[in-house]
């Protein structure tokens, strides 16, 4: 008599997403077999201290997994580090692997994360040009930010900004180009922007905004010496990080024949066209039921929620993903807290001053909350969750009134 194969689950990617969902079938007791193949050669990590603590050598190598290796492997789960997935044959519910090998699947989640979006300039593949995305990538740079070396950073986003702070902490000489008329432009307020323009250069750092860069001069034996402007001038650099964003990887999926635009689509329940098959993470482009349209986000919180609601799927549970989004950031002594999407506001509303110890920026629509950002004001955060959880409308005076207590903006009494 043969025995009937255990059912196997496997999960293509080794980011946060994937590590999530192991933590959560763990706590599960998932009893199927489990099987992660990660092209890098560590298990799960957090990536955000990438750009901080971990650039600046404050934390070590083990601190960033989510998990030591032989957790997963005594709870039966096998990990397949620095392979490469090349194939899904959806047709026999398999996948190729780049070491020639062939894995069955019976249930397939997708948390192949991203990829960098890179800069096609002269001189962009010189020595010393850098990108920031995998532990590698930040102990390279790392052994580069050396005090009095100077460090151009291309894009005034999130990464651009936190390795800029660390950097400068490092005694490195900054400089910060950002093509747009401020920084994070793209995912929060001029409030936010400005605080963060003035922070940085209160530290030394010269940051320059509507700066476009046109390509990179050669210095000697093939390494860069300066970052060429559209203006025509050049910002000399001993080393360069370009961090203008990622592009959602989703090149398995879209050969397999799934769905795709701006990231695999999935449903409220993480799952793809293929219901063998899932997908989390930043390569996603979701249902959540907290919006009307489909969203793709970029955040440990969203791998966090979406890899939950996967696990619940794999248990038979329906358990839709209606998360509030939420982000945060660190630069310097500043805690930098954001939840909701503040693109569609109609109005903003300040909460105290710069100048203060700490401060927040209330986005509404038609007097709802729909996102809130608080700087080095974690009350504010909670508050402005639960506000944008529960679409709340309020008063704008009295989220602005000082006297007014944060924590009866959610009791109930307070609408406008």
């Amino acid at each position: 008599m043969v025995s009937k194969r255990k059912e196997r689950t496997v999960i293509v990617g080794g980011g946060h997403a994937a590590g999530a969902l192991l933590t959560a079938l763990l706590q599960k007791k998932y009893q199927h077999e489990v099987v992660l193949v990660g092209n890098e050669p560590h298990p799960p990590y957090h990536r955000p201290p990438l750009s901080k603590n971990y650039l600046t050598g404050d934390v070590d190598q083990e601190s960033l997994y989510l998990k030591p290796r032989s957790v997963y492997e005594n709870a039966g789960h096998q990990l397949r580090l620095g392979v490469r997935v090349e194939q899904i044959d959806r047709d026999s519910s398999t996948i190729s692997l780049s070491d020639q090998s062939r894995l069955q699947y019976d249930r397939l989640v997708l948390a192949t994360g991203s990829h960098l979006r890179h800069l096609n300039a002269p001189g962009a593949d010189l020595n010393g040009i850098h990108y920031l995305h995998d532990i590698a990538d930040s102990e390279v740079l790392r052994e580069q930010l050396v005090a009095g070396k100077r460090l151009v950073v291309v894009g005034g986003g999130y990464i651009g900004l936190e390795v800029a702070a660390s950097a400068n902490k490092k005694g490195v000489n900054v400089t910060v180009l950002e093509a747009a008329e401020r920084l994070m432009q793209r995912v929060t307020g001029p409030e936010i922007s400005a605080f963060l323009y003035d922070k940085h250069r209160g530290a030394g750092v010269d940051v320059r905004l509507n700066t476009a860069v046109t390509g990179f001069e050669e210095g000697d034996q093939g390494h860069v010496a300066g970052v060429t402007l559209a203006d025509g001038s050049t910002v000399p650099a001993d080393i360069v990080l370009v961090s203008i964003g990622i592009i959602p990887e989703t090149a398995l999926a879209k050969d397999a024949g799934l769905p795709c635009d701006n990231g695999i689509i999935v449903d409220e329940f993480t799952r793809t066209e293929d219901p063998a098959i899932l997908a989390i993470g930043d390569c996603t482009r979701h249902r959540n039921l907290f919006f009307e349209k489909m969203q793709r986000l970029e955040s440990v919180a969203n791998a966090v929620d979406q890899a939950r609601t996967a696990a619940a799927t794999l248990m038979g549970e329906e358990k839709p993903y209606d998360s509030v989004p939420w982000f945060w950031s660190n630069q310097y002594d500043v805690r930098l807290q954001m939840v909701g999407l503040s693109q569609n506001h109609d109005q903003r509303v300040v909460r105290g001053t710069p100048e203060d110890k700490g401060f927040a920026v209330f986005y509404l629509r038609e007097g709802c909350v729909i996102a809130v950002d608080a700087v080095n004001l974690p009350l504010a955060f909670l508050v402005g969750k639960t506000l944008v959880q529960q679409r709340r409308t309020i008063n704008p005076e009295l989220i602005e009134d000082p006297d007014t207590e944060l924590k009866s903006l959610v009791n109930g009494r307070l609408q406008s």
